[in-house]
């Protein structure tokens, strides 16, 4: 039986991966472990403590916020606060960037954006849920932080990963040398390398989308979603729809096993309803690590000029061929109009 490597043991062996970053990284990465371990705690008792239900407050996006979207963001906070490579966050609960102000974290190099609890209208009916987060480089650090240092492609990512609370709690993460897993073994309370180098499926049996929608997506959306249906041994259709309307934990299955998760722009929402910095770009630089693609139809995820804090952006995102196909017809449906 082979020996358990700790996500700890493992950041320390793959301290080669960013060797410019002289520990910073790997201790930010140890910080959001130790915060995704304490959030952990109080999802598994959320049933039986008073963390479950609305906060009576709304975010900046204007959903109603749960107890445990505050709680978690408290606590992710919190813990980067106090690990000084951090200099500011962008939490999607929070308006403006919270910056932070000790004589430590004041030099550090790295900004982040999360979101504290994806899926978070989920916790009252026991879904999986999730963190995102997503790590960036100050573009100057001998200028005070601001607002502008988050205006980044994601390309310019240094890391991304996330947390889902399910069956088990795992944490997946990328620094841009592939995407590896970890699973929580609460006997000793560490996160265990259990998914190493991790790589989506070409292809898929599974389609993710809000078919509730489907009279208030683009055409070309609307053709997809009908290929989906057809019955074509050759391309082992009809496809089978999930949607649990979690981004984590669609994405995490689709990512394991094969699939394509689309959240597109609608008559509604002609924007698109996910937000790029704390969803679309970790995501999409994850799923291309493992070999997948990830797109807003028209343009790569990471290529998107991100020119405010809570934009928000269209995503096709899981097997490159999925994504390919489904971009061809909403490309093919916006060239007849």
């Amino acid at each position: 039986m082979s020996a358990v490597k700790t996500l700890n043991e493992f950041i320390i062996e793959r301290q080669h991966d960013f060797p410019y970053a002289t520990g910073e990284l790997s201790a930010i990465l140890r910080d959001i472990g130790l915060a995704a371990k304490v959030i952990n705690r109080e999802v598994n008792k959320a049933g039986l403590t008073n963390v479950l239900g609305a906060a009576g407050s709304d975010n900046v996006q204007g959903e109603q916020q749960q107890k445990l979207d505050v709680y978690a963001n408290h606590q992710f906070i919190e813990a980067l606060r106090y690990g000084h490579e951090i200099c500011a966050v962008a939490s999607e609960e929070n308006e403006e960037i919270i910056i932070f102000d000790n004589e430590n974290s004041k030099k550090g190099k790295y900004i982040i954006a999360f979101d504290p609890l994806d899926g978070s209208s989920n916790i009252d009916v026991n879904v999986s849920i999730g963190t995102i987060f997503s790590i960036y480089r100050r573009e100057n650090i001998q200028e005070q932080v601001s607002e502008k240092d988050f205006y980044q492609k994601g390309k310019n990512q240094v890391a991304a990963g996330y947390v889902i609370y399910g069956s088990s709690t795992m944490l997946v993460y990328t620094t841009g040398k592939g995407v590896n897993g970890f699973t929580l073994d609460p006997s000793i309370g560490e996160f265990c390398l259990s998914h190493p180098d991790i790589k989506i499926p070409a292809n898929g049996k599974t389609f993710s989308i809000n078919e509730g929608n489907y009279k208030l997506y683009p055409k070309g959306v609307q053709e997809y979603i009908n290929y989906c249906k057809e019955e074509d041994s050759s391309t082992n259709r009809p496809y089978s729809a999930r949607y649990i309307g979690s981004m984590v934990a669609d994405l995490h299955r689709n990512l394991i096993k094969g699939g394509i998760f689309i959240y597109p722009a609608t008559t509604k929402s002609p924007n698109g309803k996910l937000r790029l910095l704390y969803e679309c770009n970790p995501m999409a630089f994850i799923v291309e690590q493992a070999g997948g693609k990830a797109s807003t139809g028209e343009i790569n995820i990471m290529d998107v000029e991100l020119t405010e804090l809570h934009q928000r952006c269209p995503i096709f995102i899981g097997s490159a061929e999925m994504v390919e196909k489904a971009c061809e017809l909403f490309k093919s449906s916006i060239l007849q109009l």
